[in-house]
């Protein structure tokens, strides 16, 4: 339970698992291209993409789980806090460490695949301007990421079946980036989104900054909306009654996570 770890302990935790996330999933995409040298990118392409993103949150999800949440998505921490699940005054530490952990892993992509990985990108997500306008942009990363939340607030439900949690959260991860990833790159994750492209500045790589308010608005809004919509839908006259021996001051979460 998240109530015997201490908060050194679950930043610690969101930070490795973020920086897990960004190492594996991100750098997925660089390898990619790569091993791909001057072939097309295809369909099948993007699905290894999204299969590495979605395995390694099922891994964080039962690893680290348990000592900190495993939210490692800043929009997943805003949405439960939003609805009273999560205490407001962890927050900035927890996006901190996530953060941090982006970073990490975006840097320890270049540490394993070399300048070439910056050359091509390194992962970051970016929209083509000339084809997709702002509106679009900022729809595809709302859509993607109020997936995504509100799916990890049904399987951390009371009532949802136990065990899965991280099987049903690293599915959908895999099945959002399918039909975003094509307009966005689908990051659905603030820090997600920050990370790589800090670190792709620091390697002399060109980053389109402008976007980024695009990027964080969308991710930001759909983690409260979600969060709220699924309240709204769920909640019950037991949701709502004192519970004897709680602490209502602790995470109300058993295991949450997030691409």
């Amino acid at each position: 339970m998240l109530d015997e770890t201490n908060l050194f302990q679950r930043l610690g935790a969101e930070a490795l698992g973020t920086a897990f996330l960004v190492f594996i999933g991100v750098g997925s995409v660089p390898a990619t291209l790569i091993v791909n040298g001057d072939a097309p990118f295809t369909m099948a392409d993007l699905g290894m993409i999204s299969l590495a993103f979605g395995t390694i949150v099922v891994a964080t999800v039962y690893a680290l789980g348990h000592i900190g949440g495993n939210h490692i998505n800043p929009a997943v921490t805003l949405g439960l806090a939003a609805t009273g699940k999560f205490p407001w005054s962890q927050v900035p530490y927890y996006i901190a460490a996530q953060v941090v952990g982006a970073v990490a892993g975006a840097a320890a992509i270049i540490g394993v695949l070399g300048m070439t990985a910056s050359d091509v990108g390194l992962g970051v997500a970016a929209y083509d301007a000339d084809t997709v306008s702002v509106a679009r942009a900022f729809t595809a990363e709302f859509v993607g990421t109020f997936i995504l939340v509100f799916t990890i607030f049904g399987v951390i439900h009371r009532k949802a079946a136990a065990g899965f949690a991280g099987v049903a959260i690293g599915l959908v991860v895999f099945a959002a980036i399918i039909p975003v990833a094509p307009t966005t790159g689908a990051s659905i994750n603030p820090a997600r989104t920050f990370g790589p492209m800090f670190v792709q500045q620091l390697a002399g790589g060109e980053v389109k900054w402008e976007q980024l308010p695009v990027y964080l608005a969308a991710e930001f809004l759909a983690g409260v909306v979600a969060a709220l919509v699924f309240v709204l839908l769920s909640k019950t006259p037991a949701d709502s009654a004192p519970v004897e021996g709680v602490d209502l001051g602790a995470p109300d979460l058993e295991s949450a996570s997030a691409r």
